[in-house]
């Protein structure tokens, strides 16, 4: 007797279909799983067998051989115990044998029965609907797999459950998607005292999504400005709402099932691995750089970072995407982020100091920031110095705009970007275009034209900085909703390309 139920392996953000076919066959009791499962999927035996028998079905006296087909696909993950428990049943003719092809499972269980919740839910219910079927997973998961809303998700709490809804005794409703979460960053621009230039240069920064490098003495506020820039990025489109919570799905940070609506914020530790940034690990699971996509990535102490790993940060930045290699598979997943890193001049933090800064200025600091290297450094559209704030200005009321007040001009621009780009599919802000499109949508006038000729020749612009300085200028037209470049905003985005030593 064969049965067979679905579930899913997890590629990069994509889950492929995989049937689970349960077999029963004369000879010595046994229970093998074959189709290079790995430790979790093997130990599921005895996770099935436990769980069964907290109901009160025994196994039979049979072989009993699970096979995961595609069985050169690796499997992964204890979300493969419920759709082989259902297999099982299935075989012996406890549940319908075509309820069980009708739909895709997965869950991980208890000893005494109960479905645990598992990561991936999303992805999983995504390839539920290309598949036609419906999706069967711990309550835990059901508001989150809900969200698709193109299929129809069931969430049984337990075993026992999922048994009664497949036989028809007590047919489950339908899940229903979680609550939208609240904004987890509520800062507000008006905290930071002073800073208008930088403040400036964030505005743009979200506008056009331009990477931005602040380099200033320890306490002049540039972690604080990094963690309002979320507060003037638009929300994020339903489109991009679902990219970003796949990727957050398959990490296990989707939590009682809600997503939200703003802008992902990253800020690891300059102890972070290459794994840990870029991807890796056990499972070859999503980065911080996936986890910040459609979002922000902010990398205080950017020279303390291993080189290795901020040199892994250039084709991403480039490419919107990150392919993990292993021996047996190659994981993609995306990474469209804004990048802003934060670093002292010098390894003391006080190189323009006179009266605190080390022996050994200003050779430190050029020993320093020489732990970035030159092409990364180009990557960054913006780079400012952010000077200490004076003690006599941390007394005064707050000035400048509220954050509110910036959102709004920076939702203007980026509205401005989707109906310039709605032809070019692959692009969707000033930062991306490049090649013929960046040359329609960002030629200066001739004033701005012959300044920015001259300045190219006298600081040595590269190619890659050039064309990011129109990008940047052109993203400051946006701002002032202007159709044109012209030589304001070609200076205001030279004035951002700051010389900094790098080696």
């Amino acid at each position: 007797m064969v049965s067979q139920s679905y579930t899913v392996a997890f590629e990069g953000v994509e889950a492929r279909l995989v049937e689970v076919q349960c077999a029963l066959s004369d000879g010595l009791p046994a229970f093998a799983v074959v189709g290079l499962p790995d430790k979790a999927v093997q130990e599921a035996r005895e996770r099935v067998r436990a769980a069964l028998g907290a109901l009160g079905v025994a196994l039979p006296m049979q072989r009993i051989t699970v096979n995961l087909s595609p069985a050169d696909l690796p499997k992964e993950g204890s979300h493969f115990d419920l759709p082989i428990a259902l297999a099982l049943l299935g075989a012996i003719g406890l549940v319908p044998r075509d309820k069980l092809e009708a739909l895709v499972a997965l869950g991980e269980l208890s000893l005494d029965g109960r479905l645990l919740a598992v990561a991936g839910a999303l992805p999983a219910a995504m390839a539920a609907a290309t598949s036609e079927r419906s999706l069967i997973c711990p309550k835990a998961s059901g508001a989150e797999a809900a969200w698709v809303g193109a299929t129809e998700v069931f969430a049984p709490a337990t075993l026992s459950a999922a048994i009664d809804h497949l036989t028809g005794r007590a047919p489950l409703d339908p899940a229903r998607p979680g609550l939208i979460s609240p904004d987890p960053h509520p800062r507000d621009l008006r905290d930071v005292k002073g800073q208008e230039r930088a403040k400036r240069a964030l505005e743009i920064a979200a506008a056009g999504r331009h990477h931005l490098m602040m380099i200033g003495a320890p306490g002049s506020g540039k972690s604080m400005l990094a963690a309002r820039l979320p507060s003037i990025l638009p929300e994020m489109s339903p489109e991009e709402m679902l990219e970003t919570s796949m990727i957050h799905s398959l990490s296990g940070l989707i939590n009682e099932g809600g997503i939200s609506r703003a802008r992902p914020f990253r800020e690891p530790h300059h102890t972070a691995s290459m794994a840990a940034m870029i991807g890796g690990g056990r499972g070859a699971r999503p980065g911080e750089v996936s986890l910040a996509h459609n979002g922000v990535l902010f990398m205080d102490e950017f020279p303390e970072f291993p080189r290795a790993v901020l040199e892994t940060l250039r084709q991403p930045i480039e490419t919107g995407e990150v392919v993990v290699s292993r021996a047996n598979a190659h994981m993609r997943y995306p990474c469209r982020f804004l990048l802003v890193a934060a670093a002292n001049p010098c390894k003391c933090g006080y190189l323009g100091d006179a009266g605190r800064a080390c022996s050994r200025a200003p050779s430190c600091g050029e020993d320093y920031l020489a732990r970035i290297s030159g092409p990364l450094m180009d990557r960054f559209d913006l780079r400012l110095e952010v000077p200490p704030v004076r003690y006599a200005d941390l007394d005064l009321p707050a000035t400048g705009e509220n954050s509110g007040a910036v959102a709004a001009r920076v939702a203007q621009a980026r509205a401005l970007q989707s109906r310039r780009f709605a032809k070019a599919p692959t692009v969707r802000v000033n930062a991306e275009a490049e090649g013929a499109l960046l040359e329609e949508i960002a030629t200066p006038d001739a004033e701005g034209r012959a300044l920015l000729s001259r300045m190219a020749e006298r600081v040595g612009l590269s190619a890659r900085g050039y064309h990011r300085v129109l990008r940047v200028a052109r993203t400051i037209a946006d701002l002032d909703a202007e159709d044109a470049v012209r030589q304001p905003h070609i200076a205001e985005a030279l004035s951002y390309r700051i010389t900094v030593q790098a080696g």
